[in-house]
């Protein structure tokens, strides 16, 4: 599991982003049961997530952040990155960001792009 804490910070609301292989969604759900074993992470407003898996649709889930997976799935098509999750957690921090909370989900993911090894892509 790759994580990045503290990845941006918005008026107040707090960003992480992590991820790792998974191959169907019993592995996302294991891989986001494991993540919440973590109290902070279990604690978080949001856990937004999503994978596109090599054999199906692409797999999304919001929790609460409606619209959020979905920025997560496309930026997952444009690098091609297949049969992984990536989980971007925020913790709010009292003021609502708007549209901005988008582009503070795409800060996280390009983060975790970065930082992923040649092979995992």
């Amino acid at each position: 599991m790759l994580q990045l804490l503290n990845v941006v910070t918005d008026r107040g609301s707090k960003y992480a982003v992590s991820g790792g292989p998974v191959t169907n969604r019993k592995d996302i759900d294991a891989f986001l049961k494991q993540l919440k074993r973590d109290r902070k992470f279990a604690k978080a407003t949001h856990n937004t997530w999503a994978a596109q898996l090599s054999d199906g649709p692409p797999l999304k889930g919001d929790d609460g952040e409606s619209g959020a997976g979905m920025v997560i799935v496309r930026m997952l098509e444009r690098e091609g990155l297949q049969d992984h999750v990536v989980v971007v957690t925020r913790w709010y921090g009292g003021v609502k960001l708007g549209g901005d909370r988008f582009r503070r989900v795409q800060d996280c993911v390009r983060a975790y792009l970065e930082e992923l090894p040649p092979s995992a892509g």
